[in-house]
């Protein structure tokens, strides 16, 4: 009998935990008894009740299992850890919250026996702030035109992959995944589903202006050279317009001695404008050193504090 699991990893969701698992649970029961499953719930240091409740829902279901990271390791660590950890003949990555439909599941499975080995949904529609669905559009067709690699535009990472898949999240070592990237890159055999987006269920999205824009520069220092390439193309253009200025500048005095009076209005403008551009790029040059040297260190994936019912790695 095949395994399927089923990797949710949580950060304050005690309000979406015991219902999520329900549902899924009777999904398999109702349209993939076929299968075997487990579900692993992979929580990054919630401050709510929310390790209290998959420890119970761990006690009374032994295909339901938990990791507890000793802090939080970030929103992209830790799913990418759990993907690991999982011992399915395929693994379906979902969020906690329902915005991703559950009736998805068999959606993927079904094609996944079809032979793909990476179906994913993409998002083609969503009930979240308009304004904020439009910013990602942005974001996505944005990073996707600059991009080395053909980016999935609204892939969030919701989807099914194949062990053999896995197996090359395992063989990468990167310390600091963007899991969306590598799907585009490494996504062999790769299936795309329609869906739309709900609403929250219930509780807060632990997203904020900070999250997204660490989001959005992870892919950017990732997955382009752009940002490099502009800074060389635009020193150099400015660069020539700073001679010629100088010059033109030089010969009207030259020629007109006495009337011309250039004043500090130019140079003031100069300072400015060059100063607010190398501030730019400088700050830009940061966030690919700071993306390289979080790659150099090669710090941990995630430190676990413990982990439930796994029969070969019980750190309980």
């Amino acid at each position: 009998m095949k395994k399927i699991s089923v990797l949710i990893p949580t950060y304050n969701e005690e309000e979406n935990v015991v219902l999520l698992s329900e549902m899924i649970i009777n999904e398999f029961k109702t349209k993939l008894n076929k299968y075997d499953y487990e579900i692993i719930f992979i929580d990054n240091y919630s401050v709510d009740d929310t390790r209290i409740l998959i420890q119970k829902l761990c006690n009374e279901n032994k295909n339901i299992k938990a990791i507890f990271n000793s802090k939080n390791f970030g929103q992209f660590n830790s799913p990418y850890y759990g993907l690991l950890q999982t011992k399915g003949d395929c693994t379906i990555l979902m969020c906690a919250d329902f915005q991703e439909p559950i009736s998805m599941i068999s959606k993927f499975v079904n094609e996944w026996e079809k032979g793909y080995k990476v179906v994913i949904g993409k998002k083609v529609a969503s009930k979240e702030n308009k304004i904020m669905y439009l910013m990602r559009s942005f974001y996505y067709k944005l990073i996707k035109r600059l991009s080395d690699i053909e980016q999935i535009e609204h892939f969030t990472g919701f989807g099914l992959y194949d062990k053999s898949f896995i197996n090359i999240l395992a063989q990468l070592d990167d310390p600091t995944p963007f899991l969306r990237g590598i799907v585009a890159e490494f996504g062999i055999k790769r299936k795309e589903i329609a869906y739309e987006q709900e609403k929250r269920r219930a509780g807060k999205t632990n997203n904020n202006w900070y999250s997204l824009y660490d989001a959005a520069m992870l892919s950017f220092t990732s997955y382009t050279k752009i940002g490099l390439r502009l800074a060389t193309i635009l020193g150099f253009i400015f660069s020539g317009l700073g001679l010629i200025v100088t010059f033109v500048y030089l010969m009207l005095k030259l020629i007109y001695w006495e009337r011309f009076v250039a004043g500090v209005t130019p140079i003031l403008i100069g300072i400015f404008l060059f100063g607010s551009i190398q501030l730019f790029f400088i700050g830009l040059l940061g966030e690919y050193i700071m993306n390289m040297n979080t790659r150099i260190i090669k710090r941990p994936l995630v430190i676990e504090e413990k982990r439930i019912n796994f029969e070969d790695m019980n750190k309980s």
